[in-house]
Order: C-alpha cells, then structure tokens, then sequence
C-alpha cells in the first residue's frame, strides 16, 4: 500500500522577494519521511488572497494533506487563516477557546490582549487547533489542511504536536554514495541501475570539489534488503 501523500503551501511575500530564507519546507520533509508521509510538492505564493485559496483548493484535494507555513500572525498582511477559511467556504471568527489562550498567555506576561493580538484567535469554523507551546497563538487543521506559523522554531513545535495524530506508512530509508566520475561517464550505467531497482528513487547530485568532477548517488525506498543490494551494486560498478 502506497504510502499517503503531502504537500506544503509556503505563504508570504518576504520568502518570494528573497528577504527571508525558508527553513521550514527542509525541515518538514525530514520529519515526514520518518513517519512515512511522502512529501510531493511544495509551493511558494505571495500575500495574495486569490493566490492562497487557489493553491489551497488545488493541493487539498491532490494530497492526503496540506502543510502551510505563514501569515497566521497579528499583522494586517497576515491573511493566511481568513483565505484558508474562503478555500473551504467556511466563517471565520474570534473563537472562545484560541482567545482564552491568548488571554492567559498575555495576562501571565502582564501584556494587553489588544486588538491586534486578537487577530491571531480567528479560527475557521470546524477547525481544530494545533498547539503552539511557544508563543500560544494557536495554529489550526481544517479538512486535510494544517496551518503553521512561518517562524521556523513555532513551525517546528507545531509540527510536533501534528505529526502523532497522522497515520503515515513506511519509513523511506536512504543511502549514499559518493562517485568521483562526471555524471556523463556515470550516467549510462546508472540509467541500467535504476532499470532493475524500479522500486528504488535512484538520484544523481553532482559537484566539484578540488578541481574533480563527481557525483553523490543517493538512494531511497522502503525495502532495506533492496536498498543494500541496489547499493552494493553501484559500489561494484565504481570502486573508489
């Protein structure tokens, strides 16, 4: 049985006009594979509403599930929860539950719940929250979609909270060899490898290192024995 499938959805325009590196899409497709969810897709969109309900709408339904990354926060352009919320074509409001966390979390800190901070307790209606032990602006899940903060350490901890109520499959094992040959003196031989390893994601990455022209060969799939032997293989093909 195939392993279920996810995409990410990386919301803002600080990521598209290079003012903020993303860290969150590396960080999630390491985190996925180990519960056995295949990462398929990832896409980058601005600040835009008609460009966030789109992708939502177009990812949701090619994927078991969506993970967004961004503008859930107190700003005016954070837009993420209401467009998500339009996406499904459901309300969105203040909801009790998001508000009594934000209220204990700023009263605990002797801070006011302002208008603006209020923002982040808008909440999709027949969302579920996701945790946000960091700074308690809460996160939320609507249908297959899980909507995360952009800062990469909220990120994280949400995606902590997500991950164990998922049913994945089986864990992608990975394997690596480094080759000091040109991809074009490797690429007939490689092209056969993967011929007779079809179950296998069999990828060439190449490099120059001190004048030399190699490739790392890195190998992914489910089956451990397959693995090895499709390895040992490729070390017999190209001793060091």
């Amino acid at each position: 049985m195939p392993n279920p499938t996810a995409a990410m959805l990386v919301i803002g325009d600080e990521i598209l006009s290079g003012r903020t590196r993303d860290a969150n899409m590396h960080y999630l497709a390491g985190e996925v594979t180990k519960v056995g969810i295949d990462l398929r897709e990832v896409r980058v969109v601005s600040d835009d509403p008609g460009a966030i309900v789109a992708a939502v709408q177009a990812l949701s339904a090619g994927y078991d599930h969506v993970f967004t990354s961004g503008g859930i926060g107190p700003t005016h352009d954070d837009i993420t929860a209401e467009n998500v919320a339009a996406a499904f074509d459901r309300p969105i409001s203040v909801r009790d539950d998001a508000r009594a966390i934000l209220a204990a979390h700023y009263d605990a800190r002797g801070q006011e719940l302002n208008a603006a901070r209020l923002r982040m307790a808008r909440i999709p209606d027949g969302a579920t929250l996701i945790d946000n032990p960091i700074s308690a602006a809460p996160g939320f899940t609507i249908e297959n979609v899980h909507v995360m903060a952009g800062v990469p350490s909220i990120f994280q901890a949400m995606l902590a909270s997500v991950l164990p109520q998922l049913t994945g499959g089986a864990p992608i094992l990975s394997q690596a060899l480094e080759i000091r040959r040109g991809e074009g003196d490797i690429a007939g031989p490689l092209s056969d490898l993967a011929e007779r390893y079809p179950d296998l994601s069999i990828g060439s990455y190449p490099f120059i290192r001190d004048g030399c022209y190699g490739a790392q060969i890195v190998m992914r799939g489910q089956d451990g024995a397959r693995l090895e032997a499709a390895m040992s293989e490729l070390a017999e093909m190209f001793p060091a």
